[in-house]
C-alpha cells in the first residue's frame, strides 16, 4: 500500500475535486467517489452513496470549521524559484491547514471492499496521531473511496483538517516516515501484498502492460533494465559503458547540467523503434533506483582522461554517429583462462557473502546488483526472448534498489565479479559451455546466499520470490546444462548436474566445485581496467 501526503490550504477545493465526476474538467475524476470513513459528526450525517457537489462543499465546511472558530492557521515556508539565482528561495509562509493523503494498492492486487478500506482508514489516522487515540483532541477528517485510477490502482484519499476541536495544532512532524511504516504495518493487519520498507521497485502502470500485449513483446522497461543493467556490469569505464548499450541496440542520449554541452548528469535509452514509430524514451532512474548514472558511475573508473572519452561517446550517441572508439575492451575476445579467474572471483565472493551482516544492506545491494547484471548479460547473449536467465536478473535487481541508499554506509570491498557480464557478453557462440557451467555454479550460490539474507531478515515475500524463480525457471534451465569441468580430479560418473544440485531447494552449492583444484599459472584477463585474480571493488 502506497502512502502520498499533500498538504493545502482549501479544503473546499479539495473535497469538491475528491467528489467530482466531470471527467472532461477533472482529469482523474471517477464514476462514483463515496465516504468510506471518517470522524462521527461525518459518518452520521452521509451514507455510502455517491457524493456530489453539495456534498463536497457541506463536508468541506464541517471539516474546516475549527480552524474558522479559533481563527488558527497552521503556517509553512514557502519558496519561489529565482531565475537570477538559478535556485530556490525563502519568500515568507503560507497556510498549510489540510492534510491530504491517498492510499493506493497495486494495480496487480486488485480491489478492496468498503468495509475494508473504512477499517484501513481508521487505523491509518489513528497511527498518524490525528484522533482521541493519541491523548489529545481529535481532528475532523474523511475518507474517500475513488475506485481504479487510469493505472490500474484502487485507491481511497484522507483528507484531514489539523486544527483539533480545541484549537490547537496538529503535529505533523515525521508525517512522511510514519505513513511509510503505518502502511507497511496494515500490510501485515490486513494481509495485502507486503512492500519493503528498504527495497523500491519501478512499477509498471497500465499502458504499458496493454501496449506490451498488443504488441506481443516485454515491455520496454523491463527490456530496457535488463540491457542497461548488463552493459553497466561487464563495463570499465563510462565510455565503455556507452559503446556497450548502443551494442545492444538501444538508442542513447545524455542529460546536461544546465548552460553546458560536456557535463553530463543524466541519459535516457529507448528501445530501436520499427520505420514509421517514434523512440518512447526512458530515464535511467526510471528503470530502477541503481540505474541512475550517478549510482553507475560508483562501479566504474574516473580520471580526466575517461571522463573525456565518456563525454565524446554520449555527444557521438546523441548524434547517432558511430563510437568514438572503434577497438575498445568490448570488441576483445577473453581467454579461457579469464573464464577461469572470474569463476574464481566468483567462487570468493559467494564464500565471503557468508560473512556479511544481514543489516550491511548496501554491500548486499551492490552484491545484488552485480549477479543480477550478470544474468542480464548471459541472457542477452543466450535468450532471444526473455526466459529464466531475464527472471532471475529481475528478481535479484530488487535486492539491489535500496529505498534510501544514502542513508548507508558504503558498501565493503569484495572480490568482484563485475567482468562476468563481459565475459557473457563477449561469448563468441550462443551455445552453452562447460565454461559458462562452471560459472552458473557460483552465480547460483550467490542467488543462494541473498536468499538466506532476506530469509534470516525475516523479509518472507523478498526470499519467496528469489526462491519461485530459481524453483520454477533456472532449475530446469541449469539441467540443459553442460557439467562443468573441475581440473584436476575425475568426475564420478553417476553424478548429477552439480548445478542443478545446487539449485535444489536453495541449498548452498559446495564453493569450489566447479573451478580448477590444481592452479596453474594464470595469465592476466585481457581486459583494460581489470586486475587478474581475485578483483576488489572500486
Amino acid at each position: 500500500m502506497i502512502p502520498n501526503i499533500t498538504r493545502g490550504s482549501r479544503m473546499a477545493g479539495l473535497m469538491v475535486y475528491l467528489a467530482s465526476t466531470d471527467t472532461d474538467k477533472t482529469k482523474n475524476a471517477h464514476t462514483d467517489p463515496h465516504l468510506v470513513a471518517g470522524d462521527a459528526a461525518v459518518m452520521a450525517w452521509y451514507d455510502d452513496g455517491v457524493l456530489d457537489h453539495e456534498d463536497a462543499v457541506a463536508i468541506a465546511k464541517h471539516l474546516d470549521q475549527p480552524r474558522k472558530l479559533f481563527g488558527v492557521e497552521v503556517r509553512v515556508k514557502d519558496f519561489a524559484w529565482d531565475a537570477a539565482k538559478k535556485e530556490r528561495v525563502h519568500v515568507g509562509y503560507k497556510d498549510a491547514s489540510v492534510w491530504h493523503c491517498s492510499l493506493s494498492l497495486r494495480a496487480e492486487e486488485g480491489a478492496l471492499t468498503d468495509q475494508q478500506w473504512g477499517d484501513i482508514a481508521n487505523d491509518f489516522v489513528d497511527a498518524m496521531g490525528f484522533t482521541a487515540a493519541s491523548g489529545k483532541a481529535q481532528c475532523r477528517w474523511a475518507a474517500i473511496n475513488h475506485g481504479t485510477s487510469e493505472n490500474g490502482n484502487h485507491h481511497i484519499h484522507i483528507a484531514v483538517s489539523l486544527i483539533r476541536e480545541d484549537g490547537t495544532k496538529a503535529s505533523t512532524h515525521g508525517d512522511y516516515k510514519r505513513a511509510q511504516q503505518t502502511c507497511r504495518e496494515l500490510e501485515v493487519k490486513y494481509g495485502l501484498e507486503q512492500l519493503s520498507a528498504m527495497y523500491a521497485i519501478r512499477g509498471y502502470d497500465r499502458a504499458e502492460k496493454a501496449t506490451a500485449v498488443r504488441g506481443e513483446r516485454e515491455m520496454h522497461r523491463a527490456s530496457l533494465a535488463r540491457k542497461v543493467r548488463a552493459s553497466a556490469s561487464a563495463a570499465a569505464t563510462e565510455g565503455e559503458f556507452v559503446r556497450r548499450a548502443r551494442d545492444t541496440g538501444m538508442l542513447l542520449r545524455p542529460r546536461y547540467a544546465k548552460n553546458t554541452t560536456d557535463v553530463i548528469v543524466g541519459y535516457s535509452v529507448a528501445e530501436r523503434p520499427k520505420p514509421g514509430e517514434r523512440p518512447i524514451w526512458f530515464g535511467g532512474g526510471t528503470l530502477a533506483s541503481d540505474l541512475k548514472l550517478g549510482a553507475l558511475r560508483q562501479g566504474w573508473m574516473d580520471s580526466p582522461h575517461t571522463a573525456t572519452e565518456a563525454a565524446a561517446e554520449w555527444n557521438a550517441a546523441a548524434r547517432n554517429k558511430r563510437t568514438v572508439t572503434r577497438t575498445g575492451p568490448e570488441k576483445a575476445t577473453p581467454s579461457p583462462q579469464v573464464w577461469v579467474e572470474y569463476t574464481r572471483n566468483a567462487t570468493a565472493l559467494a564464500e565471503q557473502l557468508r560473512s556479511i551482516p544481514l543489516d550491511d544492506h548496501a554491500t548486499w545491494a551492490k552484491a545484488a546488483r552485480d549477479v543480477s547484471g550478470a544474468f542480464a548479460a548471459w541472457s542477452h547473449r543466450l535468450e532471444p526472448t526473455p526466459g529464466p536467465l531475464a527472471a532471475t536478473a529481475a528478481e535479484l535487481s530488487r535486492t539491489a534498489q535500496l529505498r534510501a541508499p544514502q542513508v548507508h554506509s558504503k558498501p565493503v570491498a569484495l572480490p568482484s565479479i563485475a567482468g562476468t557480464a563481459m565475459l557473457f557478453l563477449a561469448a563468441s557462440s550462443k551455445n552453452k559451455t562447460a565454461a559458462q557451467a562452471a560459472l552458473m555454479v557460483q552465480l547460483a550460490n550467490m542467488a543462494a546466499a541473498i536468499y538466506e539474507m532476506h530469509k534470516q531478515s525475516g523479509r518472507a515475500r523478498e526470499a519467496e520470490r528469489i526462491r519461485a524463480v530459481v524453483a520454477t525457471q533456472l532449475k530446469p534451465f541449469a539441467g540443459t546444462m553442460p557439467r562443468p569441468v573441475t581440473v584436476g580430479a575425475p568426475e564420478p560418473a553417476t553424478e548429477s548436474n552439480p548445478v542443478e544440485l545446487g539449485l535444489r531447494g536453495m541449498a548452498p552449492i559446495r564453493p569450489g566445485s566447479a573451478v580448477p583444484t590444481t592452479a596453474t599459472p594464470a595469465k592476466p584477463p585481457a581486459r583494460t581496467g581489470r586486475e587478474s585474480g581475485p578483483v576488489i571493488d572500486r
